[in-house]
């Protein structure tokens, strides 16, 4: 077709194989040739302008990092090029562990920087409890920032807009954590652009089933997913797995066998560290969960 201009834009939206890409000050509805839906929001696209508002998707630059989920069957891809990852929790409803150790396993195999934030904190009586959930993590040194986007609005700005800064931040958390209302806090207008973004891919008014970008300012931008229950990671192999695990890295090399697997084999480092206190069983039963799902194949 005469008239396609050639062009380069970064993925802001994506429902279905229907993407919305924004190129210098126009956001074009895009589609991808053939049945191909392997574009992830924040992907940095080639693209063809058809008309002055559709295109479509040639090419997929080369990624930074990739985050996605998968299980037995399929890959959810949540969002290319990130370079941080906040996962929100708060004093109720109750966060699964399970969930929060699987998005910290996907992160370290990505080379993803990951933030907790523990929202809700004006919530007092389950404060303590939650607290001392966390403090599984805060002891792999992973930072937790506490906040209370209803109640403590410009606390919560004040505290997590600078961490923002040069990053691209994806936010995960379950239904009911809080992260739409963190979200309007660290994104100016994000309902009214979430409206248009809406409106732009045609699905729906009220919507949160697909994931968006939005951009803050030169290298800095924030992206929001829906809420999800379960974060198969059937794409990592055992070996990604055991180096996924930050407190299993010490221990790596120092095994009996140089194939172990950490599962039960004797003179086992990582089993001794476990049974010494400085692992946690729970996270161990999650490898050993983990490691289960990626040895399950297809027939």
């Amino acid at each position: 077709m005469s008239g396609r201009i050639d062009t380069t834009g970064t993925v802001i939206a994506a429902h279905g194989r229907h993407y919305l890409v924004q190129t210098g000050g126009v956001r074009l509805q895009c589609v991808t040739r053939g049945k191909k839906s392997d574009v992830a929001v924040g992907d940095i696209v080639r693209l063809k302008q058809t008309s002055p508002d559709q295109g479509v998707i040639e090419s997929i630059n080369e990624r930074k990092t990739l985050l996605y989920r998968s299980d037995q069957y399929k890959s959810k891809l949540l969002a290319a090029n990130v370079t941080q990852l906040f996962i929100v929790v708060a004093t109720e409803p109750g966060f699964s562990d399970d969930l929060v150790s699987r998005a910290l396993v996907a992160a370290e195999a990505a080379g993803i920087k990951v933030h907790l934030i523990l929202n809700k904190i004006d919530i007092a009586d389950p404060l303590p409890k939650t607290r001392e959930r966390l403090s599984l993590y805060a002891n792999l040194d992973y930072p937790i920032h506490e906040v209370s986007a209803r109640a403590m609005p410009e606390h919560a700005c004040t505290l997590l807009a600078p961490l923002l800064k040069g990053h691209s931040t994806i936010l995960i958390g379950q239904s009911g954590m809080g992260k739409s209302s963190l979200i309007n806090l660290l994104v100016p207008d994000a309902e009214l652009a979430t409206r248009e973004i809406s409106a732009a891919l045609d699905s729906g008014k009220h919507t949160t089933t697909f994931t968006r970008l939005f951009a803050l300012d030169a290298g800095t931008a924030v992206i929001d997913s829906p809420g999800f229950q379960e974060f198969g990671l059937y794409h990592l192999t055992e070996g990604m797995l055991e180096r996924a695990f930050r407190e299993f890295r010490p221990h790596l090399g120092n095994c009996k066998f140089y194939n172990c697997h950490h599962l039960n084999e004797p003179g086992c480092a990582v089993l001794a560290a476990v049974n010494a206190g400085t692992i946690s069983p729970m996270r161990h039963a999650l490898y050993r969960q983990l490691v289960h799902e990626s040895s399950q194949q297809l027939y």
